[in-house]
């Protein structure tokens, strides 16, 4: 084969559309991923997805652990609400899958403090300081307040 002929085969494969099973695709924040492996969000912070394509329906399997905010029909934005494991489903107009995901949702590793008073807890934010947080706890006072 010549070489220009082996050339414009190259080009020719570069510039050929990608099948769609090869476009399902998704970004998290700044790295792209595929349909498989876990994301990782904790309570109450949220993880950016970025869809290569417009979803017109996103599943959530279990919306007490986490919760899903459309931006736009290519931006969604998961939410950890509850400790524990759900899976994330977002599907073009056709059915198509564009994103699917375990998402498990754990305690931040910093910043958050259980403070037991007898059988009531109550769940503190801390910065410089400790306050209570609005996150109601199991066996947690209706108020949330910290007796003295």
């Amino acid at each position: 084969m010549h070489r220009p002929s082996l050339m414009l085969m190259l080009a020719a494969l570069v510039a050929a559309p990608l099948p769609a099973s090869a476009q399902t695709g998704y970004q998290t924040g700044s790295q792209t991923g595929s349909l498989a492996g876990a994301l990782n969000v904790e309570i109450d912070r949220s993880a950016r997805v970025q869809l290569n394509g417009p979803a017109s329906s996103v599943i959530v399997g279990n919306p007490a652990i986490a919760d899903v905010t459309v931006l736009d029909a290519n931006t969604l934005f998961i939410v950890g609400k509850g400790y524990g494991v759900t899976e994330v489903v977002a599907v073009d107009g056709v059915g198509r899958t564009l994103f699917q995901r375990e998402v498990i949702v754990t305690g931040g590793s910093t910043g958050t403090v259980r403070v037991w008073r007898g059988a009531q807890a109550t769940e503190m934010a801390c910065g410089s300081s400790c306050s209570p947080s609005v996150r109601k706890t199991e066996g947690a006072s209706a108020s949330g307040a910290v007796a003295p």
